[in-house]
């Protein structure tokens, strides 16, 4: 299965701008793709793990292991075209 990592802050503008784009891709893919969403402020320690330098950012994972990653907002289409390549 593909699981979607969004690591996100509040006070983050792309990421509020990401917000309803990650809301209709979740609608899209349901069934095919989880989305897990991480606050990089409650959660530092994930973000540590995976890396995160930036945000937001995108990690897509599949079987458990990172296959690509997403940073900066990032318009639909391009999002659905990487979840795509995956699937």
């Amino acid at each position: 299965m593909i699981e979607v990592l969004d690591f996100y802050a509040d006070w983050c503008g792309p990421c509020q701008m990401m917000k309803p784009v990650f809301a209709e891709l979740e609608k899209d893919f349901a069934g095919k793709v989880k989305f897990t969403v991480i606050d990089v402020d409650q959660h530092p320690d994930q973000s540590n793990a995976h890396h995160v330098l930036g945000i937001p950012t995108y990690i897509i994972m599949k079987d458990g292991k990172e296959v690509d990653r997403i940073v900066g907002y990032t318009p639909k289409p391009a999002f659905q075209a990487k979840l795509n390549a995956h699937l």
